[in-house]
């Protein structure tokens, strides 16, 4: 099982996201959040999906987007790292692939289908991993970091979101 990543092994601005993963089997946290995503977005209108909490920000359906956008580019750094290749991986703007992403034009259930497919193909490199590949490191944005943290950055963003999506969309 794999354990929480320490200092060092991700920018310390990545320490809110792993913080907020619990301990445990954490390929079966991440098949889980997509049961909890469908769940918690899955009944709501296409109407409730547009929904800006506050001027400027993102629709709940650009912030469903993107989490799967995220996700794809830290997935894509997992697979450089555990596969050793030291290649420093650039960082991404996410306003600017939010604002690409026509996510409010797409539906609420093409967008679950969507972030469900990313996380099947997550899990399932995920899974092809041995020790010393998820010990591997390499830098992304600009900082060291192994592919073990990046594992853990994809769930606690994955939670992140899904936590504002209570608080500040859904109200719940």
């Amino acid at each position: 099982m794999l354990k929480k990543p320490q200092a060092g092994e991700f920018a310390e601005y990545f320490s809110p996201y792993v913080e907020l993963v619990p301990e445990g089997d954490l390929l079966l946290q991440l098949e889980q959040q997509v049961d909890e995503v469908i769940a918690l977005i899955g009944q709501i209108t296409e109407e409730q999906a547009v929904y800006r909490y506050a001027e400027g920000k993102w629709s709940l359906k650009e912030v469903l987007g993107h989490v799967a956008d995220t996700e794809r580019v830290m997935s894509y750094r997992l697979l450089r790292i555990a596969r050793g290749d030291t290649t420093p991986l650039p960082g991404f703007d996410e306003s600017l692939f939010v604002s690409h992403s026509h996510a409010n034009a797409r539906s609420v259930n093409e967008l679950l289908q969507d972030f469900a497919a990313v996380r099947i193909a997550t899990v399932s490199l995920m899974r092809q991993l041995d020790d010393p590949a998820w010990e591997r490191r390499g830098v992304f944005s600009d900082h060291p970091g192994s592919a073990r943290a990046l594992a853990y950055i994809i769930a606690g963003h994955a939670i992140h979101h899904l936590n504002i999506v209570k608080e500040r969309y859904l109200k719940l």
